[in-house]
């Protein structure tokens, strides 16, 4: 979206842009891939449904003949997207904090940093890839860690609460 235009290049009819896709929605997909290709220069992506290829490249379309977004729209999609690395999974935790997990004997260690996580003296994106090196097996690196409460825990924390 950061390369969308923001003016159209050529002035084309809205009736044009209306037949050019009601022209693709009658393609069969491997026709529909083929547009997708001439259009981005790449093959389309795996498992991408006929729908979605044919809504991107109507969104094409009008984008060439009438514009992308304005900047305002941009700023608000830039701002909903994907954060930088770190940001997203210990949001409530400050830079500095230090996260300790014992496992299997073994105690470990992680500091937040502005840039990631700090574990063994090597600065990791996300927690999960921490976690993911300490288990051998694929792990929620905020559950791991305890940030994030697993399935059941509730109950029992209440339980314990309780009694």
């Amino acid at each position: 979206m950061r390369n969308a235009p923001k003016k159209a290049a050529q002035p084309v009819s809205p009736e044009v842009i209306a037949s050019e896709i009601s022209r693709l929605s009658g393609l069969p997909l491997k026709d529909l891939k083929a547009a997708w290709s001439a259009e981005f220069r790449r093959e389309a992506p795996k498992g991408m449904w006929k729908d979605l290829l044919l809504r991107t490249l109507a969104w094409r379309l009008q984008e060439k003949a009438f514009g992308g977004h304005d900047r305002a729209t941009l700023k608000l999609l830039e701002e909903l997207g994907p954060k930088k690395a770190g940001d997203q999974r210990c949001q409530r935790l400050k830079t500095g904090t230090v996260l300790i997990r014992d496992f299997e004997g073994v105690r470990h260690t992680v500091t937040i940093i502005p840039g990631g996580f700090v574990w063994q003296d090597k600065t990791y994106s996300s927690l999960s890839a921490i976690a993911r090196i300490i288990t051998g097996t694929n792990w929620n690196g905020p559950r791991f860690f305890g940030l994030r409460e697993g399935r059941g825990q509730k109950d029992v924390r209440r339980q314990e609460m309780a009694a």
